[in-house]
């Protein structure tokens, strides 16, 4: 499998990792949800080149993640939002968050913690089954073949965790 070639994949996670699959797109939508939306401040917040973040966002922009909105006209200016496809990535990124408190956090905590406005607690991001509503974990989760599999000319299947 070759990287340029992952959105040709009958994989769901491949196609999108050729989409957010590098280090320094996941950290532009880090600060994308964090209210970041101008290339200046994506530039000084990231440490990140000119060339490799100007590169990011195309990318972005050409896969509809994010959009470009002026915010000033002479000379024109223009910033960077989410869109719906981009407001989907949200729980990707929660669940990187909340792997990342548990298993890479030091003694100090969680470095920013989430506050749900509905109710006012602090929350941490939870998988549950659309259909009932209860939480899922890895070993719960029995994997087939769908619509999509069956088209690809492969004898790989997937395989069920156990």
């Amino acid at each position: 499998m070759r990287w340029e070639e992952l959105d040709q994949q009958p994989c769901s996670v491949a196609r999108a990792l050729s989409v957010v699959g590098d280090r320094w797109t996941l950290l532009v939508l880090r600060d994308c949800f964090l209210g970041v939306r101008r290339f200046d401040a994506f530039e000084k917040r990231l440490g990140i080149t000119r060339h490799v973040l100007t590169d990011r966002l195309k990318k972005l922009v050409h896969e509809g993640v994010l959009y470009k909105a002026p915010y000033q006209d002479k000379p024109r200016r223009e910033e960077y939002r989410l869109t719906d496809k981009g407001l989907d990535l949200h729980p990707v990124l929660m669940a990187l968050v909340s792997w990342g408190d548990h298993h890479m956090a030091d003694d100090r905590g969680a470095p920013i913690v989430r506050i749900h406005k509905g109710c006012g607690e602090v929350m941490r991001p939870v998988m549950v089954c659309s259909e009932c509503g209860e939480p899922v974990s890895a070993r719960e989760v029995k994997v087939e073949p769908g619509t999509g599999w069956a088209a690809q000319a492969t004898d790989v299947m997937p395989i069920e965790i156990g």
